[in-house]
């Protein structure tokens, strides 16, 4: 006996409910709760016995079961779907719905719809702008014939779903990054006698945060190490990568005081990292009486060095070596600064420097004129304010910045 559908009128009355119920009541709950809650009344409205979210994992371009009620199994089970494979990744890979009058094994990829008796199936896509968040699909144990009232409802209600969930999920996320990426950057840089030391990072305006980071330490063969680098994209994984990469960094240097070996070593550990992004690095070590920077520079821009009268010039001599990962027994080249008291040096990423409507020599070269801010400064934490202004202005910067300013002061001790 086939299961009774009901009418537009009725359709759009249940519809009207939930969209009260979605806009007020769940406004506040985290992505899990809210989906939990969500599936309950579209089983309800529709008159399902099943209904499940799965959503896209961009990484693997499968969908993901994250939730489900009436199919709990496909959860517990963590199920995974190939995009453009059986139901729902049919649905992902047209972007339109998909009706099933009876379920089989040619029609549903996924034999758990089939082992708990599912005999008809609706789905629709959770759209954002046009991009797959998921996909939303129910089904009845009895035969069913959706009709295209039914599939209407089904879409509208999608979209809200994908909507709030593209909202929370990347509230989520970026509150999630921001706390990892604070985990990874130095919350105090260390102390050291003849050197001051200021820091800084800004998150872009529009995006994610993202993968830049600095770091200084004192390794045990003395002086002073410093780091500054980009991984490249946003999000957790930038942010991810970024700690795999911080911690290997400083597990290596404890152990090398050569900045070069340091740098070809994290260069073969990138084949064994869960980094696909393009990662660029600059390590270096100012010696322990602060007279030579020696660093390396795997594909960063070049360190802006400020002289104690004002002469600014960057640290780029020869061509460069590549970003991390990108060859194999590459040896990098080790490139030597003679620093004296007054001198400053400036490290940064390309996101204060790059703009769309302008070629990366000419924001270096903004960059450069500005260095008479650095000499003029009462302090590094000055200069660095004095350094934002001038190039990014009042505007937040459209891609993470990070910055770290090392200077020397008159009568330099030495150190460690």
């Amino acid at each position: 006996m086939e299961s009774p559908t009901f009418q537009t009128d009725d359709a759009t009355e249940r519809l009207r409910r939930l969209l009260i119920v979605s806009d007020v009541a769940l406004a506040h709950l985290s992505p899990d709760d809210l989906l939990d809650e969500l599936l309950v009344r579209v089983r309800e409205i529709l008159d399902a016995d099943t209904a499940a979210v799965l959503l896209l994992e961009e990484r693997s371009n499968e969908l993901v079961a994250t939730a489900a009620k009436g199919l709990e199994e496909e959860v517990e089970q963590a199920v995974r779907i190939p995009v453009g494979k059986g139901f729902a990744g049919r649905i992902a890979a047209d972007r339109k719905p998909v009706v099933i009058e009876r379920v089989d094994h040619l029609n549903v990829l996924n034999p758990i719809l089939r082992e708990k008796g599912i005999v008809s199936m609706a789905g629709v896509p959770l759209l954002v702008r046009g991009e797959v968040l998921g996909v939303l699909h129910v089904g009845t144990l009895a035969y069913r014939r959706f009709t295209e009232a039914d599939v209407e409802l089904l879409q509208l209600v999608a979209e809200r779903v994908a909507l709030a969930l593209h909202v929370r999920l990347y509230a989520h996320e970026r509150r999630v990054t921001e706390a990892l990426q604070r985990m990874f950057l130095p919350s105090l840089l260390p102390r050291v006698p003849g050197l001051r030391v200021w820091s800084q990072y800004l998150p872009a305006a529009a995006a994610a945060i993202g993968g830049d980071w600095y770091d200084m330490f004192v390794p045990r063969s003395g002086g002073v190490a410093v780091a500054i680098g980009d991984v490249s994209g946003h999000g957790f994984h930038a942010a991810a990568g970024m700690g795999q990469i911080r911690n290997a960094l400083r597990a290596y240097a404890l152990e090398i005081a050569d900045p070069a070996q340091v740098v070809s070593r994290l260069d073969r550990l990138m084949a064994f990292l869960d980094v696909s992004d393009i990662v660029t690095l600059l390590y270096g070590v100012i010696n322990a009486d602060l007279s030579e920077f020696r660093f390396v520079s795997a594909g960063h821009v070049p360190p802006l060095f400020v002289t104690s009268d004002g002469n600014s010039s960057f640290v780029d001599d020869g061509p460069g070596d590549p970003p991390l990962g990108t060859q194999t027994a590459h040896e990098f080249r080790e490139r030597f600064v003679q620093l004296e008291p007054g001198c400053s040096i400036l490290l940064f990423t390309d996101g204060l420097v790059e703009r769309r409507d302008e070629s990366l020599s000419g924001g270096l070269e903004r960059l450069r004129r500005s260095a008479e801010l650095v000499r003029s400064a009462a302090d590094p934490a000055e200069a660095i304010d004095a350094i934002i202004q001038s190039l990014l202005g009042e505007q937040e910067p459209s891609d993470d910045v990070a910055l770290l300013l090392l200077e020397l002061e008159a009568g330099s001790a030495s150190v460690g």
